[in-house]
């Protein structure tokens, strides 16, 4: 048993790099996420759960059978990891974790369905959790590189992206008020109050100005003027950040993966034995 459970770790988490089986079983798992994600959105359209709720509702049942599989198995095979090596401990740790939530809130909606749960809550709980099995998505997190790329640079950037954002936020209670102080006194304004406000700084920073909500007087548009320009310049300070994040993040996997090609033995010819030139 435990060269079992050692061997669904390695599979599961692809412990062993250029493991086939690996490679294989979270390819698997990652097309049954992508055509579940699909099946979830297509289902929203009343034509295509007229004609096909049946097949919608079988697929749902086999992607839930084997994600609940692939959880307890991760349960199971959890404690080879060193983080989690205690028997129940570390199990409970895991479970914490917030990839193992995100494979529970993915299941959860269809068991609470299931067990006719859904009559006894609050209508607008049941929507939200049904609204849970998008979080299929989320479990891309574990089989894409990309994306846990972008989560490294995120918590390698995160005091510069916290900056960033506390910014965004200050500028947008100067703008709405000062709108607001404006705007107050012109007839039947929309800049009721300062949180009534926000709703037209957020668009103006965004510069994307729907235009359900504009001044009227000299003063309030020379206020979205600037607004606007700040905006421009503002939303491009995260795209900074993250672009120099990745760059960072890119020159320091290659020079690891250059240290282990020096690290890493001599190729050896098997007929002579002697050592091959490197390329």
């Amino acid at each position: 048993m435990p060269g079992l459970r050692r061997r669904t770790y390695e599979v599961l988490d692809m412990a062993v790099p250029g493991d086939r089986s690996g490679v294989l079983v979270n390819g698997l798992l990652m097309a049954l996420i992508v055509l579940n994600v699909a099946a979830f959105i297509a289902g929203t359209v009343r034509s295509v759960e007229a004609r096909f709720g049946a097949e919608l509702w079988a697929f749902e049942v086999l992607s839930v059978a084997v994600f609940s599989a692939e959880y307890l198995l991760r349960l199971w095979s959890c404690v080879e990891d060193p983080r989690y090596s205690r028997p129940v401990l570390g199990r409970l740790r895991w479970a914490g974790s917030f990839m193992a939530l995100v494979d529970l809130a993915s299941v959860l909606p269809f068991y609470i369905s299931f067990l006719g749960l859904e009559g006894r809550l609050d209508a607008r709980v049941v929507r939200v959790v049904r609204l849970l099995r998008i979080f299929r998505i989320a479990k891309l997190g574990r089989y894409s590189t990309a994306l846990q790329t972008l989560a490294r640079v995120a918590r390698a950037k995160r005091a510069e992206l916290v900056a960033t954002i506390s910014l965004i936020v200050l500028l947008l209670v100067i703008a709405s008020s000062a709108i607001y102080f404006a705007e107050k006194d012109v007839p039947q304004t929309q800049f009721t109050s300062i949180p009534a406000s926000m709703w037209w700084a957020i668009v103006t920073l965004a510069t994307v100005g729907y235009g359900d909500v504009v001044p009227m007087t000299v003063a309030g548009r020379i206020i979205g003027g600037f607004v606007a320009i700040l905006g421009i310049g503002l939303f491009a300070l995260p795209t900074g950040i993250l672009g120099s994040g990745f760059m960072e993040d890119i020159q320091r996997r290659r020079a690891e993966e250059a240290e282990r090609a020096k690290a890493a033995p001599p190729a050896v010819c098997p007929h002579c034995g002697k050592e091959l030139p490197k390329t």
